[in-house]
């Protein structure tokens, strides 16, 4: 039976594309007078390719804007703590968190959480999706000193919520780091589709986070007749030994 439910952030919970689409434009605004030689449509489609759906750290998007656009009036540091204290001001859920999260918890099963990135980065991301309270463990990367797709921070989260693997569940966009990571440790899945990959090597495929409940009781219910199947054959064995 599952008892908890972990997920990743970025690209599962947080439509992280939408969110840095919105920041990035508001950055170019508040400091126009530094960027006015770019065209906002420039600023913004150069920052998002090089950034790579989050995949190359924000540091080397700056350095490589400031050299390719020769910006003077700023440095690639000041740009950066730009991003980290701002970008939590437009973060952006997927339909249905909030809904999804709160049917979870109703029905007493335990939230994780398991995300690379930047501890205090992260947690504000988290903080302002306002998420924070419904999670029982919340393992980011650069705190654990542990990255997906390493099983090691997979069997501390389950440390934590004290579940085995096959009492459990993780949710991600990733089919590497978050469906086979958790697969290699014996977790079941659920793959939050995404344009970003064809497809996850998981039976189980969500296109809306609100589709998770109503999942999680099918998995059970078919995880239940498993159980006795099991114990009829069991008995059925036994029964025919006597005779």
């Amino acid at each position: 039976m599952i008892k908890a439910i972990l997920f990743d952030l970025d690209g599962t919970l947080l439509n992280r594309d939408e969110s840095v689409q919105l920041f990035v434009a508001n950055q170019y605004e508040r400091l126009q007078n530094h960027l006015n030689h770019i065209s906002k449509e420039t600023y913004i489609s150069r920052f998002i390719h090089l950034d790579n759906h989050g995949y190359v750290w924000k540091d080397k998007v700056y350095e490589q804007l400031i050299r390719e656009y020769a910006i003077t009036d700023l440095t690639s540091k000041e740009l950066l703590q730009d991003y980290l204290e701002n970008f939590k001001y437009f973060t952006v859920p997927f339909p249905n968190l909030l809904q999804m999260l709160e049917s979870l918890k109703q029905q007493d099963f335990q939230l994780g959480m398991i995300t690379n990135g930047f501890g205090k980065f992260q947690m504000d991301t988290i903080e302002a999706l306002k998420i924070k309270h419904y999670f029982d463990a919340i393992l980011v990367s650069e705190w654990e000193g542990l990255k997906k797709p390493d099983p090691a921070i997979f069997n501390r989260a389950l440390h934590l919520l004290k579940v085995k693997p096959t009492e459990s569940v993780y949710i991600g966009d990733h089919p590497k780091n978050d469906i086979n990571a958790a697969q290699n440790i014996g977790m079941e899945t659920i793959w939050k589709r995404s344009c970003l990959w064809e497809t996850a090597s998981t039976k189980y495929i969500i296109n809306d986070l609100m589709e998770i409940p109503s999942l999680i009781k099918k998995m059970n219910h078919l995880n239940l007749l498993d159980v006795d199947n099991r114990n009829h054959n069991i008995l059925e064995t036994k029964q025919s030994r006597e005779k």
